[in-house]
């Protein structure tokens, strides 16, 4: 006895599942944090001076907030698209 052909097609009329894509606008957003720290004239200083620590310190501290805040707001705005694919 043979056996009947394996099909790859869903069971009914049911649509194949599509893949979920990355492409949404507010990925572009993220190339903020990558070239923020990359301008030196935005660090490359001693004064204003905070708390006693150099501008230099400082401001590399706030690109990592820049860093996740930017991520943060790509990732909401775009995991329900994710899902909803």
């Amino acid at each position: 006895m043979s056996e009947p052909p394996v099909t790859a097609e869903p069971p009914g009329d049911a649509p194949p599942p599509r893949a979920a894509t990355d492409r949404s606008p507010w990925n572009w957003l993220l190339i903020l944090p990558i070239v923020v720290p990359l301008t030196p004239a935005l660090f490359n200083m001693d004064s204003p001076r905070l708390f006693g620590f150099p501008a230099y310190y400082w401001v590399q501290l706030a690109f990592i907030v820049l860093g996740v805040a930017t991520t943060s707001v790509v990732y909401r705005m775009t995991k329900d698209r994710a899902v909803s694919s």
